[in-house]
């Protein structure tokens, strides 16, 4: 039966008027939610929060999708730790209920072309770590990161951020396309000026003084080797070891980087000369100065007569086990490899010597951002402002607020490589190093006014704490020695004698890479300098070679790049 068009609407508003009345509460002067609702508005303003701020903590676990780079030995992390669950985890979950699931590992040295893959393939993780610039600008030509210029104004603490600005502007631009940022740089914090590695046990079985100069240094290795230490029967005694690359492009471990800088010379890097000229400094005069310096250094056996033939890891081991006793490092050489010599050896001990104080810069050295290490944000990922977040935790409110990040913090003493982090990468202020060391050498040593244990940082606290157990304990420690080494040991040559930072300049985006031909060349020409295999005079032809092979426009192309980056 049909009803008329008047009892249908009749009908209809009947069942209106019951369902707005199912939802009225009287007596309250008007409508309420359900608690339902009211859940749900309070849910979205603590989403709203937590995507907007850099603490606010996920009203529910936001798991992510992760890259990993791997690091040595498990990245140091304590037995039974794993990348998905480790003091940095367990804490970014309680702080901020978020989650890292790694859909890739690899060790530093596979980790490109395993990265490689996944783009070309566009099946990327959630976030991951970019090691060098080609791939990044693949990854935003092709719309495959997502831009993170918002969600850094919103969630980058004002720490963080302060640290980013204290390398200058060109750090954080060199993650910035066309104005906008896809790309989150590591802060390369300045390791300061080599030093001189020496194993001061066996100089106290000598009697030999300790050095003040490079050349007393290089009499100190001479009886090194004239006494056969470390070296068995039928072995030939190592002397000063040196990476047959014999500069440091990365780490600047075993490299003599510091008998380059004694002449003024600075290979494999590009610097304006006195003149204002822009050249390759493996070209110049100082550096053939230092070549022939390094040649007779091989020829009286104080270089390592096998230095050509070495690669790192084999470097390592005669470090390891006690069969060198010299070698150039920066000041975290007690971390590695030293601490894996002292684990094995407790009678070891080494000294760090500061031979280059007074070697003074007179050209500017160019910097390049073509190694450096970024993190980034798949294109599409709901939650880009994470990795603002987990920059702010680890690197602020765990560091200098926390009362809760104990375990986090011990890490810095136990020499947990940072690639046990979700985000692999480091972010501190340029001269984080040298002010910690002062803090922590207040605390230890200074009466009255001075700093205590309570006034330092949570960084500061862990060092401070395995450096007292260093000058408390008979046999300390392997961690306690290793921080004691390097932050109060290495770290206070630079300090007493008023080391900073040489001020940085850039080169444009990635202009100034050398094809590996000239590599090659270049690598060749110097070795067969220092063995005697060509004079020294063999240099002029070198250079000549190299600017020939390609050199020549590769050098135009750079000094125009930096007149448009310095403009």
């Amino acid at each position: 039966m049909r009803r008329s068009p008047r009892k249908t609407l009749l009908f209809f508003s009947a069942i209106l008027i019951l369902t707005l009345l199912a939802g009225c509460s009287f007596g309250t002067g008007g409508t309420k939610k359900t608690d339902g609702d009211v859940s749900s508005v309070k849910d979205r303003e603590n989403w709203d929060i937590a995507e907007t701020s850099p603490l606010g903590k996920y009203p529910e676990l936001v798991t992510y999708t992760l890259g990993q780079m791997k690091g040595t030995n498990n990245s140091n992390l304590p037995e039974g730790q794993t990348y998905e669950d480790n003091a940095y985890t367990r804490y970014l979950k309680k702080t901020l209920n978020v989650q890292n699931k790694n859909i890739f590992m690899e060790s530093e040295e596979r980790y490109d072309e395993a990265l490689n893959i996944l783009v070309k393939d566009r099946n990327l993780p959630d976030i991951f770590l970019v090691s060098d610039r080609e791939t990044l600008e693949e990854l935003v030509e092709n719309d495959l990161i997502e831009d993170l210029t918002e969600v850094y104004k919103s969630c980058a603490s004002d720490k963080i951020q302060e640290m980013y600005e204290s390398y200058g502007k060109e750090l954080l631009a060199s993650g910035t396309f066309d104005g906008k940022l896809f790309a989150l740089p590591e802060t390369a914090i300045d390791d300061g000026s080599q030093l001189l590695w020496l194993r001061r046990d066996w100089m106290e079985q000598l009697g030999v003084k300790e050095p003040k100069t490079l050349d007393e240094a290089l009499s100190v290795i001479r009886a090194f080797q004239e006494n056969r230490m470390g070296a068995e029967e039928g072995e030939d005694p190592v002397g000063l070891v040196c990476d047959p690359g014999l500069v440091g492009t990365v780490s600047t471990s075993y490299s003599v980087d510091s008998v380059f800088e004694m002449f003024g010379a600075y290979p494999q890097q590009w610097i304006k000369n006195a003149d204002g000229e822009i050249v390759y400094g493996s070209l110049t005069e100082e550096t053939k100065e230092a070549l022939g310096y390094l040649r007779e250094l091989y020829k009286q056996g104080i270089l390592d007569p096998d230095f050509a033939l070495r690669a790192q890891n084999n470097i390592r081991d005669l470090v390891v086990n006690g069969k060198c006793g010299a070698f150039f490092g920066l000041w975290w050489t007690p971390n590695n490899p030293l601490m894996d010599e002292y684990r094995k050896n407790k009678e070891t001990d080494w000294e760090p010597y500061y031979l280059t104080a007074d070697a003074k810069r007179t050209v500017e050295v160019y910097s390049t951002f073509w190694d450096s290490k970024y993190v980034v944000v798949r294109k599409g990922y709901e939650h880009p402002e994470i990795v603002m977040k987990i920059l702010s935790v680890l690197f602020d409110y765990s560091r200098y607020e926390a009362e809760d990040a104990d375990e986090v913090n011990s890490y810095f003493a136990l020499n947990v490589d940072p690639t046990a982090r979700p985000l692999m990468i480091n972010v501190d202020y340029n001269e984080a190093t040298y002010m910690v060391t002062r803090h922590i050498r207040e605390a230890l040593y200074s009466p009255g006014d001075a700093k205590t244990r309570e006034d330092l940082s949570a960084i500061e606290v862990s060092y401070f704490d395995a450096c007292r157990e260093y000058l408390g304990a008979e046999v300390p420690s392997v961690e306690a020695w290793a921080a004691y080494k390097s932050r109060i040991s290495a770290v206070g040559l630079l300090v007493d004698a008023n080391y900073h930072a040489p001020e940085k300049k850039y080169l444009g985006d990635g202009d100034g890479e050398i094809p590996q031909t000239l590599r090659s060349l270049e690598k060749k020409a110097f070795i067969q300098i220092i063995m005697g295999k060509k004079p020294v005079s063999s240099f002029d032809s070198f250079v000549e070679e190299w600017y020939r092979k390609g050199g020549d426009s590769l050098t135009e192309r750079v000094r125009k790049g930096i007149m448009i980056c310095e403009k």
